[in-house]
């Protein structure tokens, strides 16, 4: 890789991480999900730090078994659009998924945001996970794990082609003339496929970025290939330096051989961060979070990955490796798989599960001093296991994020690591990613 990649910083705002009871926590803003102050004062303190962008997630299913962290939260464009106007320069991740919204409603969303905050938008695409959904939206079942990316494959593709709607400077605008638009730059998408049909054209011009970046999260081999084809950013978990550099590669390798540049798709591991004026205090810290864990609360978790009837069924106390065939959901493949791995390996029980999942209890590189945790990540980086990292606003929020800006981001700078000012106005601009062009003025050079 060459001398010139950049560290990129994000920071996910999204509540709660794997700690379900962490929102018990004395410090911790137990309304955060619901409090748009949080979200604002958060996006302002990682712009503060020169953080690349901030990532929204969100869900469309929630019951009485959902965490609490992921039960009352608000719909990411619209708060986006609030942040959007509350800052200037951090780029603004949010997330929408591909099962259940129609193609031409998403690029007016994203291309919407990308106007409103000047070019720093950008789209986490999702396919879904939980089967729960399908209720929400009249529909009797939900898509099986690698239909989903069909799906997505053609609503990126329809978006993509919408958002190209309007050349550059197709808006003239001339008041003299009386000519608002250059007809000849307008072009209608008409098309019909498997799975959509969408005349176009989109009723807006060309976004700021050409058009809002693409991340994707899925770590199966589907979700993979999606990214390889179609990302600019991958959001991934990886346990360990070692399991990240084989990610990295990996998905690196898939993209150079669908032709693209394997530079301009940034690959960040989710990680929470524990910073204290010690490694006996860092682990104090997450001692005390760890503490917080309700065996209830974990079980409904859990049931993210497995199947809710067949934990019922399952005594806390019992081996879970001859279960796992009739256990493991189709929702989060690549997670599931982990989990099945985790099993198998540690032989673990319901509870011991549970616990492992609510706690991601092991050794996290990125609890420890300041300098500790600036260590890891320069390590993780310059090994060319990551591009950079998403970093949670937690486990205790807000003050995760406050101690990682404070603290480790100027270690980072004072190396030379981290950049200490914005690089450009757009977010494409300031992570170094091409603005695409045009297809039809591609078509006509």
């Amino acid at each position: 890789m060459s001398q010139a990649r950049r560290l990129v910083l994000g920071s996910s705002l999204s509540i709660g991480g794997s700690h379900t009871s962490v929102w018990r926590h004395p410090r911790y803003w137990s309304d955060a999900s619901i409090n748009i102050d949080y979200f604002v004062s958060a996006a302002r303190k990682a712009e503060e730090g020169k953080l690349d962008f901030i990532f929204v997630g969100d869900s469309l299913y929630v019951n009485d078994h959902t965490a609490p962290h992921l039960i009352n939260r608000l719909e990411p464009l619209t708060l986006l659009s609030v942040v959007a106007g509350a800052t200037s320069r951090i780029g603004l991740v949010g997330t929408l998924s591909t099962t259940y919204h129609e193609p031409f409603h998403v690029a007016r969303l994203f291309g919407s945001l990308d106007h409103i905050s000047r070019g720093r938008a950008a789209w986490n695409v999702v396919t879904t996970a939980l089967p729960g959904t399908a209720e929400n939206f009249g529909r009797d079942s939900h898509l099986e794990h690698d239909q989903r990316y069909r799906v997505a494959t053609e609503f990126l593709d329809v978006v993509k082609g919408l958002w190209d709607s309007w050349e550059e400077g197709a808006f003239l605008r001339d008041k003299s003339s009386g000519v608002y638009f250059d007809a000849s730059k307008l072009h209608t998408l008409n098309y019909k496929g498997e799975h959509f049909s969408v005349r176009g054209p989109l009723s807006m011009e060309r976004t700021p970025q050409g058009r809002p970046i693409i991340v994707q999260a899925g770590s199966s081999d589907a979700g993979k290939d999606f990214a390889a084809r179609h990302a600019e950013i991958v959001f991934t978990h990886q346990p360990s330096i070692e399991e990240a550099k084989r990610f990295y590669h990996d998905i690196k390798e898939r993209a150079a051989k669908l032709g693209r540049n394997p530079n301009e798709l940034l690959v960040l591991p989710g990680i929470s961060t524990i910073v204290a004026d010690s490694a006996a205090q860092a682990q104090q810290k997450q001692d005390e979070i760890d503490a917080l864990i309700d065996i209830d609360e974990a079980l409904k978790e859990l049931e993210r990955y497995l199947d809710p009837a067949a934990i019922a069924r399952i005594d806390l106390d019992e081996q879970l490796a001859p279960h796992l065939d009739g256990l493991l959901t189709d929702g989060y493949q690549a997670e599931t798989e982990r989990i099945a791995q985790l099993v198998h390996k540690e032989n673990l029980t319901l509870r011991g599960l549970a616990l492992r999942m609510s706690t991601r209890a092991g050794h996290n590189p990125f609890v420890g001093t300041a300098e500790h945790v600036a260590d890891a990540i320069q390590q993780w980086f310059e090994a060319e296991a990551v591009d950079g990292f998403i970093v949670s606003s937690g486990p205790i929020v807000p003050e995760g994020l406050h101690h990682f800006v404070d603290q480790v981001v100027p270690i980072l700078q004072g190396r030379g690591l981290y950049h200490t000012d914005y690089r450009a106005e757009t977010l494409r601009g300031q992570l170094g990613l091409p603005v695409p062009p045009n297809r039809y003025a591609q078509a006509t050079t």
